[in-house]
């Protein structure tokens, strides 16, 4: 009896437990997983290939999208709270996702109140980072102060606050992809310094060409 007991109260915990098990996924982001190829994203985003930015070649390829979801037909301008979803890739794999919500949608919200909202899909964080936090540089330019940490083994999300304007956002990344990324971004920063001189040497001998090109032009058509 004790065991038919102590089994119904396992199924009926496992039932309460089960879609927040489903609910922590932390490689997926609304409709985006990552590990998606590029094409994938661009369909879904509605964007062209002449969207995409490419950051380097060689010797790893890096790209980025930018994606506005208020920008997509019958999208009001109040209808997402995101104002903006960067997309990054590593040799075409989706392997990072930066969202930057709308200010005017997290207006009087505080880090707690983000946290809860957060936990409700994704479960309790791993980690609520206290003052003064750390920082994140996510690629463009803008140091992010981590506010709270979800993970597991393979995947990391961070909730974000942009130093300087004070505006919350999402960093959710691969852990094992990252890690190579970043390995990729020193070899490719390498590479381009070493590669330096000889784009300069390039620039400035098309730049000769160019200016000699019109001299000639001019001369045969100047007039006193």
């Amino acid at each position: 009896m004790k065991f038919f007991r102590f089994l119904a109260l396992s199924l009926t915990a496992l039932l309460f437990v089960a879609p927040i098990l489903r609910a922590q996924d932390f490689s997926k982001y609304r409709d985006f997983s990552l590990g998606t190829n590029l094409a994938t994203v661009l369909k879904r985003t509605e964007k062209k290939l002449a969207d995409v930015t490419t950051t380097h070649g060689a010797p790893a390829l890096f790209q980025e999208v930018t994606w506005w979801p208020s920008s997509l037909p019958g999208a009001s301008s109040r209808s997402d709270s995101v104002e903006q979803v960067l997309f990054y890739f590593f040799n075409k794999e989706l392997y990072k996702i930066a969202v930057t919500y709308d200010q005017s949608s997290t207006e009087g919200l505080t880090a707690e109140d983000l946290i809860r909202t957060i936990s409700a899909k994704y479960g309790p964080p791993a980690s609520i980072v206290p003052e003064p936090a750390v920082t994140l540089n996510i690629g463009y330019d803008m140091q992010q102060k981590t506010v709270a940490s979800w993970q597991d083994s393979q995947y990391r999300l961070n909730l974000v606050r942009t130093a300087s304007s004070d505006r919350f956002g999402l960093v959710i990344y691969s852990k094992r992809v990252n890690a190579d990324a970043e390995l990729g971004l020193v070899e490719a920063a390498k590479l381009e310094k070493e590669q330096a001189p000889a784009k300069e040497a390039e620039r400035q001998k098309k730049e000769t060409d160019a200016l000699e090109l019109t001299r000639q032009l001019n001369q045969r058509s100047f007039r006193p």
